[in-house]
């Protein structure tokens, strides 16, 4: 029978251990989003179930990582936890959103109190919903002219008004100054020529 100190013993190897498969999970789960995402590809297939044959990018990658090592084959998909798999879309997305915080971070510390442009494209999804892109063009401590994406954001309608409230609330959420914007860019097609012609003048009217 085991005495009282030989059970801590074991319970807090048994949680040492558990920890340890978690941050392997974890650690390819973060792996495999980063690379899909550095790849700009699709995570998501239409069956992700173990024995499917088309389980999207995101499994499939982990059955290729857990091919190659034995750790991580051992603590992921049918060998995980029902309840900590990582793997999830909801988990996908939270690393994702992790990873995008990070990077419009160095962003605003690539820029600073420089001045900069917006580059602005709009499009609608699959479920016709109007989205608009938003990307911070600036000469960065060397010299060198960079773009970088922002974000996307969801629009009740194409409006110049519409655009205008959305960029400076973007802008202003990462904490990008507006009084530092010297440029505007827009797409030329014929159907938004009218909206963005609008929509430079509310920009210029503020900041002329």
């Amino acid at each position: 029978m085991h005495q009282p100190g030989q059970i801590d013993k074991v319970m807090k190897k048994q949680t040492s251990e558990e920890v340890k498969k978690n941050i392997t999970r974890e650690k390819t789960s973060i792996d495999v989003v980063r690379y899909l995402a550095l790849q700009g590809v699709a995570f998501r297939g239409r069956d992700e179930t173990v024995d499917s044959k088309n389980p999207g990018n995101f499994i499939q990658l982990i059955k290729y990582t857990r091919f190659y090592n034995e750790e991580v084959n051992s603590v992921v998909l049918e060998n995980a936890p029902k309840n900590a798999k990582y793997t999830s879309h909801v988990v996908q997305k939270q690393i994702l959103h992790v990873l995008a915080k990070k990077i419009r971070k160095q962003i605003f510390e690539d820029i600073g109190d420089s001045k900069y442009s917006i580059i602005v494209d709009e499009a609608s999804d699959e479920s016709r919903h109007e989205q608009m892109v938003i990307i911070l063009r600036f000469v960065d401590a060397k010299g060198f002219i960079q773009e970088r994406f922002l974000n996307l954001v969801h629009v009740k309608d194409t409006t110049s008004k519409t655009f205008h409230s959305a960029i400076c609330s973007t802008l202003a959420s990462f904490k990008f100054s507006l009084h530092n914007l010297r440029g505007q860019g827009y797409d030329g097609a014929s159907n938004m020529r009218c909206e963005w012609k609008g929509l430079q003048e509310l920009f210029l009217k503020d900041f002329p």
